[in-house]
């Protein structure tokens, strides 16, 4: 069976595509391809095919001219199977019917459009109720529709029954779990995308006036918010490293003695599972993340971090304060999480889910 992964948006080397899924389904099939659109040329990684059709020059490209070249690119490669990433790849799959569609929705963008900073506030409303209309017109006469939480699942079930959670838990095996790492240094760390709505203010806010170091990796979007955040009082306490690549995450993670994820309470952030919290947990990492239900319920039952109210300062200064304070106390939390990724929330767990589907394909 040759398989074909389709992204526009994504890099190659994307975790959730290429590390976790594409790696994956080479291990039980042997003609697995890659379309990406980054201009770093084809080559053959880990027996997978991948085809650079191109980097995007604006967002308007992307949409038309990129999407056209992943089209051609598709029928050239001629998959009985073609599992796209991107909602813009959409438009494509009529020119693909007579072939198994696989729909992966790694966030729910209508709600997620609800607080597109580029998008006039105006205007978010219609657009995502617009967006939502045509992607499920579209997916409920796709073969298989893959959601990367239970919550985007519950939505698409709804209009299409071959809809499966495949979550986007970490690979246990590629986080070191230190256990000397503790000490009593008042470091918190931060990786992936820097925006604010992802609480970078809130995380200057915190540390501001105290003796905590923020650890912060990643890019900042729009890239004017760096110039914002370094003329914040917290700034001094930060050390920034710009964009961390996945084989530097074990040296980040050994920095710091608690990673921090407090998102703003958003209609697609209350409800979605973020990798970066469970890669703390696997790193033997007390989390600090949002308070919000689906969070504490995660975290408050397995006791591997605390939930705070990120617009609450104060109090979130003092429990963390608390919490950097007590090294056994953080060796626990830390010793937990990890227990819980490694029996619960694993990608080995769920790349047997991502089987099952590739599998009924076979058996048709």
């Amino acid at each position: 069976m040759r398989i074909c992964h389709i992204t526009t948006v994504h890099q190659r080397n994307d975790v959730r595509i290429f590390h976790k899924q594409c790696k994956s389904l080479a291990e039980i099939y042997t003609d697995i391809h890659l379309v990406v659109a980054d201009s770093k040329g084809n080559e053959i990684k880990d027996g997978i095919k991948i085809h650079d059709i191109g980097k995007n020059k604006t967002r308007l490209s992307r949409f038309t001219n990129t999407v056209s070249k992943a089209l051609k690119k598709a029928i050239e490669i001629d998959a009985d199977v073609y599992h796209i990433h991107d909602p813009e790849l959409l438009r494509i799959l009529k020119k693909l019917k007579t072939k198994k569609i696989i729909y992966d929705s790694h966030e729910d963008v209508p709600r997620q459009i609800l607080s597109k900073h580029y998008i006039p506030k105006i205007f978010r409303q219609i657009i995502s109720t617009l967006f939502e209309n045509y992607e499920n017109r579209i997916c409920k006469n796709l073969d298989v529709i893959i959601c990367a939480t239970p919550f985007i699942r519950d939505r698409f079930v709804k209009i299409n029954h071959s809809s499966f959670d495949v979550n986007n838990f970490p690979i246990v095996s590629k986080f070191d779990y230190k256990k000397s790492k503790y000490s009593n240094e008042k470091s918190i760390g931060y990786i992936g995308g820097i925006f604010k709505t992802r609480g970078i203010i809130e995380m200057l806010d915190l540390i501001s006036g105290t003796d905590i170091t923020l650890h912060l990796g990643g890019f900042f979007s729009p890239s004017t918010l760096l110039d914002e955040c370094q003329k914040h009082p917290g700034w001094k306490n930060t050390i920034f490293y710009g964009f961390i690549s996945r084989d530097k995450v074990n040296d980040f993670f050994g920095k710091i003695n608690a990673g921090i994820v407090i998102l703003e309470s958003t209609p697609s952030y209350i409800v979605s599972l973020p990798v970066k919290m469970f890669e703390y947990m696997a790193a033997g990492l007390p989390v600090i993340a949002s308070d919000f239900p689906l969070w504490k319920e995660i975290v408050e039952e397995s006791n591997s971090g605390i939930c705070v109210n990120p617009k609450n300062i104060s109090e979130m200064k003092e429990k963390v304060h608390d919490l950097l304070l007590n090294e056994n106390l953080r060796r626990e939390m830390g010793h937990n999480g990890r227990t819980v990724v490694e029996t619960k929330y694993n990608w080995e767990l769920e790349k047997r889910k991502l089987f099952h589907i590739y599998k009924t394909f076979n058996n048709e």
